[in-house]
């Protein structure tokens, strides 16, 4: 006689009776009958089982077990040098400081002509030896091989517009002629406010003028000189 332990299906199959499969997974135990120590290794194996399973794409991408193969799978590193700052950014930081670092010297000539500080500012080299550096830097970025060709497009060896259109296409290149402009008008206005000492004329307006219209500037400033002599020699 079996003894009373054993389970129903420990009896059929001990028995030699055949047992078909419905019958067989009525007969096995349930989840709940189970004692703390079974459902503990049914957790365990489920868990190891999930393990085993191959990963996502998206996940199996970045698994430092993706690949075998010596070089295959590796992490992407932690640090990548980059540039500090792109073409686009450094155009535009030179064309913003550019222009910062000249109206100092144009506030002086306009809002005092006369005073010792505004002599001794102007006098200074210093204005365009950075802006020089500058544009030097600037001109180096944004020179190309097809650069000379564009400037010199004709056969007679002349800029045509057309090409200089498509040069200052570039952000960089715009970005040099607006500070070598800078500088040129700069030492216009310069000129044109130590000649209105010289000569003792207003050069106020002409000098503001010089900012962004330099060429009127200078016309403005010699107008103004040729009144100020008729005037003069009428007195």
């Amino acid at each position: 006689m079996a003894p009373s332990w054993a389970s129903p299906s420990a009896l059929a199959l001990t028995s030699g009776t055949r047992v078909s499969l419905p019958l067989a997974l009525a007969l096995r135990p349930r989840p709940e009958s189970r004692g703390p120590r079974a459902r503990l290794h049914s957790s365990t194996a489920a868990a190891c089982s999930s393990w085993s399973r191959p990963l996502l794409p998206e996940l199996a991408a970045v698994s430092p077990r993706a690949g075998t193969r010596r070089g295959a799978g590796r992490a992407p590193p932690l640090f990548r040098p980059r540039a500090l700052m792109t073409t686009s950014q450094i155009a535009s930081a030179a064309f913003t400081w550019g222009t910062v670092a000249v109206l100092p010297f144009y506030t002086l000539m306009v809002v005092a002509p006369n005073a010792n500080i505004t002599k001794r500012t102007v006098e200074s080299s210093a204005p365009y030896v950075a802006l020089g550096l500058l544009y030097a830097y600037l001109l180096y970025l944004s020179w190309t091989p097809d650069t000379l060709r564009a400037m010199f497009a004709s056969k007679y060896w002349l800029p045509e517009l057309p090409s200089i259109v498509r040069m200052f296409a570039s952000e960089m290149t715009v970005a040099s002629a607006w500070i070598h402009l800078l500088a040129v008008d700069l030492f216009a206005a310069r000129q044109v406010y130590h000649d209105g000492l010289k000569n003792n004329i207003e050069t106020r307006h002409s000098v503001s003028l010089c900012l962004l219209f330099c060429p009127v500037g200078i016309l403005v400033h010699v107008a103004t000189k040729v009144l100020a002599g008729a005037v003069g020699r009428s007195h």
